[in-house]
């Protein structure tokens, strides 16, 4: 049974069906439980409009968020605070928030693909049971919107740009965090795809605008995080994805095959660097013996033809690859963020797949579900449109430093740690490039010790797997128990 109560920070005394703009400061509360591994935990949601000011104090924006806390909590200081941003930059936290950590996800089968009816079930794994967790909606993203009457005062540039977006939404933390009284908490950043950026930033940002110090930030799927890698590197480190998505479609030839995908992907891995990285570097200089033989490898390793390399001067674009793999087993495409989906073309022939065979399915199953959750079991109603991917466009990308942000807040924060999550068939941001990230993310070496990967047989959303669901989850549970000092310890760095 639920019950609900609505509380306002502004004239507004309700939410009604007929608002096409919604109180830029108003919440909704309401009561629930969940077994999570085996526990009923009691649970208090807010679901509501947090405000965005300009420098003078001017409310121009509200960004929806849910913020679930676990009933009963006496001591606040021991209880972890997870913030949970997804990317786009123009999506909705809806991803994480109704498939992943939250208390809640939607019907789905085990491998992730939709099912009717939709709706939403328990979520056994959730992290709840170790932390409150509060998932964020940028502007344009989910309800969040400008203030109608301040559009034309209002200078996008201040928002929509990798910069821009990390001190909007540090100002926006510092004041939910001091309204839900969790200064005193460990707090963890999680962040999916552009959302890794947005992190990244983040944990800088919070350390020296805000003054705030976390004990750990979660890349889930992240993109290149500003870290450079165009020519011989981007090119070379394609082939272990290639790799891992042929083996899943039974394309790699039978003594490959027959491997686990554990064993494939080291070796793979193994000949991106030592051999195929360095022959990339001579460009067309290569001697076409040497060509040659490193076109019949990627051909071995990768499904496709020795042809087709050579044909692409070793270097098969991603869009080619996922039209081409099953070419000529029925005409499907792959999908670019998981390909495990397939996807039907108009016609077998081209150089790209005609949509994102991944990308319609999820919308087919996370769309209805997240507008009836909200409505239904929330009680948040309103005629504003959620918006699963909202106009945050044109985004400025320049001066993305993030991934350097982030190894500067981890060495003025010893008590910083760093977790990163991918999944082998995701297209779009490679797990080896992840890997690459990672190990480009510290130089120096002095931090590896708080830097960790995590790998699921699935893709960019792993947690769409059921299996992945539970052990992605139990990775973070494991990470954030980790990373928690013991009561009174100093952080300090020591010789």
């Amino acid at each position: 049974m639920k019950f609900y109560y609505l509380l306002f920070f502004t004239f507004f005394t309700t939410i009604s069906f007929a608002q096409k703009e919604l109180p830029v400061d108003t919440m909704v509360v309401s009561k629930h439980s969940v077994n999570i591994n085996g526990k009923n935990i009691a649970y208090t949601t807010q679901a509501g409009m947090q405000p965005v000011w300009n420098k003078a104090g001017k409310a121009v924006a509200g960004l929806f968020y849910t913020y679930y806390k676990k009933d009963n909590v006496k001591n606040l200081e021991n209880r972890p605070l997870v913030i949970s941003f997804n990317g786009g930059p123009g999506s909705a936290s809806v991803w994480m928030h109704l498939a992943y950590t939250g208390p809640r996800i939607l019907k789905i089968d085990d491998e992730g693909f939709p099912v009717q009816p939709y709706g939403v079930k328990e979520n056994p794994y959730s992290i709840l049971d170790i932390a409150d967790i509060v998932y964020v909606n940028p502007i344009n993203t989910g309800y969040s919107r400008f203030v109608q009457d301040q559009i034309d005062n209002i200078d996008k540039k201040d928002f929509f740009g990798v910069n821009a977006d990390i001190k909007y939404l540090a100002e926006w933390i510092n004041t939910f965090v001091s309204r839900k009284n969790r200064w005193l908490s460990p707090k963890y950043l999680i962040g999916e795809s552009y959302g890794t950026n947005r992190v990244s930033g983040l944990a800088l940002e919070l350390q020296e605008a805000q003054w705030m110090y976390l004990n750990g930030v979660i890349l889930v799927s992240p993109t290149e995080i500003g870290i450079e890698r165009d020519g011989p590197v981007e090119v070379a480190n394609r082939l272990p994805y290639f790799a891992a998505a042929a083996w899943y479609h039974n394309k790699l030839p039978k003594e490959l095959q027959a491997k686990d995908l554990d064993e494939v992907l080291p070796e793979v891995e193994k000949y991106t660097i030592e051999t195929l990285l360095p022959a990339m570097i001579h460009g067309g200089f290569l001697p076409e013996n040497e060509k040659k033989a490193i076109a019949s490898k990627i051909a071995f390793y990768s499904g496709i033809s020795e042809k087709t390399i050579l044909q692409n001067n070793l270097a098969v674009p991603f869009q080619y690859f996922w039209k081409e793999l099953l070419r000529d087993e029925g005409g499907y495409t792959i999908g670019r963020l998981d390909s495990r989906y397939l996807g039907i073309d108009a016609k077998a022939a081209g150089d790209s797949p005609d949509y994102n065979s991944e990308l319609n399915s999820w919308l087919h199953s996370f769309t209805p579900s997240i507008n009836y959750y909200l409505n239904n079991d929330l009680d948040f109603k309103t005629d504003v449109k959620y918006n699963m991917f909202g106009s945050v466009y044109p985004w400025d990308r320049d001066n993305d430093n993030t991934g350097e942000n982030l190894r500067q807040a981890m060495a003025e924060n010893p008590n910083l740690n760093v977790m990163i999550q991918s999944g082998y068939y995701d297209g779009a941001c490679t797990y080896f490039n992840a890997k690459y990230s990672m190990w480009q993310l510290d130089p120096s070496g002095k931090m590896k010790d708080r830097l960790s990967f995590k790998a699921y047989r699935s893709g960019h959303m792993m947690y769409l797997r059921n299996e992945d669901l539970k052990s992605a989850n139990n990775d973070i549970r494991s990470f954030i128990e980790n990373s928690i000092p013991k009561e009174g310890s100093s952080a300090k760095y020591k010789r």
